[in-house]
């Protein structure tokens, strides 16, 4: 089982989740106590979102934070529930870490029902907090909301001269059965294969790949995504293919 599965299960579970470079202790070890100073080194970014696949029906829990020098950190939930913790060893311990992405495990809502993820991630604001090489406190804190975009409807069109156009729909509205919560989308995101990635603002409705990058593919099949992007960073994914 990898760290974003863990992260995911012990939020289901109600309890913390420790990661660090040496065996992790347990999380309150960890963490040590929480820090209390007023003054506070800011978090250049702080970020919690969901991101469903409208194609797998899959829904999961994403983190981004970047900050300079801190070599440990702990996420609450709005609720003050402690959720992730991680601290750096040795090296890390001593020069500090800067940005940290990733991914909570993504199930299908087949398998486990909304209702019980949303409950298991309230809404409200979580706090980003930890200590920097230097022992001063560094903070940040996201709003996290149950606004979750519908996924686009999406093709696309290969034409000669290695013509491809990308199309999706406008969203305006969250998938049926999710939160009825208003949706403002800023913007759309196109990924082609693993090496191809665009974000257009929510004006913009297709995309032409430069004939440069389809030249370059194999023939064949081949996969793309289009993500719908909310203000609130919750993204949801539509998958699509062409063959050329």
């Amino acid at each position: 089982m990898n760290a974003a599965q863990l992260l995911l299960l012990a939020g289901l579970a109600g309890v913390g989740s420790a990661v660090g470079i040496h065996a992790p202790r347990g999380a309150a070890e960890l963490a040590g106590p929480r820090p209390t100073s007023l003054a506070a080194v800011p978090l250049e970014e702080a970020m919690i979102y969901w991101e469903y696949n409208s194609s797998g029906n899959d829904l999961g829990v994403h983190v981004f934070l970047d900050g300079e020098d801190w070599k440990s950190l702990r996420i609450t939930n709005s609720e003050d529930r402690l959720l992730f913790v991680v601290s750096g060893f040795g090296p890390y311990k001593a020069l500090g870490m800067t940005e940290l992405f990733f991914e909570g495990a993504e199930p299908s809502l087949d398998e486990v029902p909304l209702n019980k993820l949303l409950a298991a991630f309230p809404e409200g604001v979580y706090e980003f907090e930890g200590r920097t090489v230097d022992d001063a406190v560094i903070r940040g804190e996201s709003e996290f909301s149950h606004a979750i975009p519908d996924g686009p409807d999406v093709t696309a069109t290969v034409g000669p001269g290695n013509l491809l156009e990308i199309s999706w729909t406008a969203v305006t509205g969250p998938p049926p059965g999710f939160p009825n919560l208003p949706i403002n989308i800023v913007g759309y995101q196109v990924l082609v294969e693993e090496d191809f990635q665009v974000t257009v603002p929510s004006s913009v409705l297709s995309l032409t790949v430069p004939p440069e990058y389809v030249g370059a593919l194999a023939p064949g099949k081949h996969e793309f995504e289009v993500l719908a992007i909310d203000e609130s960073g919750n993204q949801t994914i539509t998958e699509g293919s062409f063959r050329l």
